[in-house]
């Protein structure tokens, strides 16, 4: 991944590339450390990230395509916050999408990709058992690396946003949900694919994103929060 540098007497000064702050943002949002509602302040991201302001709005305008964060002229770029009307969409449209994942995946998955997903609901587990945010991200993962197996590109594509909106519903209307469900569920899941059984697959993925949608319940807090701090835990 490219770099910036910046000169300062004899030495080099290595900063963020867009990538590399457009993936810390993207982390901090589905990590929920940066919650629906947020302010992004170009002049605080610039001054953490030590990037510019030109290559910040880039950044942010990346966001704002996948649904990640609302931009307003005149009022700056906040976390997004999705209505309900727009949460129930996306839940329903993920739901399609992730049938047609496991349709591919009875079909073509392969032993080393078992192991693989195993392997990722093990890192889940571990998170979980540590409270640590990864857990959240981990769960998401858990179904873009489904997709990406799938071997659709483009299903997978959207599959990717749509994980990453649903962390922004959850964030915004969701009781705290129990990541053991979440780690259990996972690995029904791959039970069922292991056994090339198509009719438990649906039926396991389908009650689990029903049960995540039915975590859905309106949570809010108005408690203004310190964005210069969230953001110093994911500048690297």
């Amino acid at each position: 991944m490219n770099e910036q540098t910046l000169t300062t007497g004899k030495k080099r000064q290595r900063l963020p590339s867009s990538n590399t702050m457009y993936e810390a943002l993207r982390r901090a949002i589905i990590e929920r450390a940066l919650r629906p509602g947020d302010k992004l302040p170009e002049d605080v991201i610039g001054d953490r990230f030590g990037v510019s302001r030109t290559i910040v709005r880039s950044v942010l305008g990346r966001l704002h395509g996948e649904g990640l964060i609302d931009l307003k002229p005149n009022r700056g770029a906040t976390v997004a916050q999705p209505t309900l009307e727009e949460a129930y969409d996306i839940f329903e449209t993920r739901r399609s999408l992730e049938r047609d994942v496991v349709r591919r995946l009875v079909e073509r998955i392969t032993p080393a990709e078992i192991k693989r997903l195993k392997d990722h609901v093990a890192r889940e587990e571990t998170a979980r058992t540590q409270d640590s945010p990864d857990s959240i991200r981990l769960a998401g993962e858990f179904h873009i690396l489904l997709a990406e197996m799938a071997g659709n590109a483009v299903t997978a594509r959207y599959v990717n946003e749509l994980v990453s909106r649903c962390s922004l519903i959850l964030a915004l209307y969701g009781r705290p949900h129990s990541s053991d469900c979440a780690v259990n569920e996972h690995l029904e899941i791959v039970a069922a694919l292991q056994k090339g059984d198509s009719e438990r697959a649906f039926a396991v993925m389908d009650h689990h994103l029903e049960a995540v949608t039915e975590r859905a319940l309106l949570t809010s807090s108005n408690h203004q929060r310190d964005i210069r701090s969230i953001l110093d835990d994911y500048v690297k």
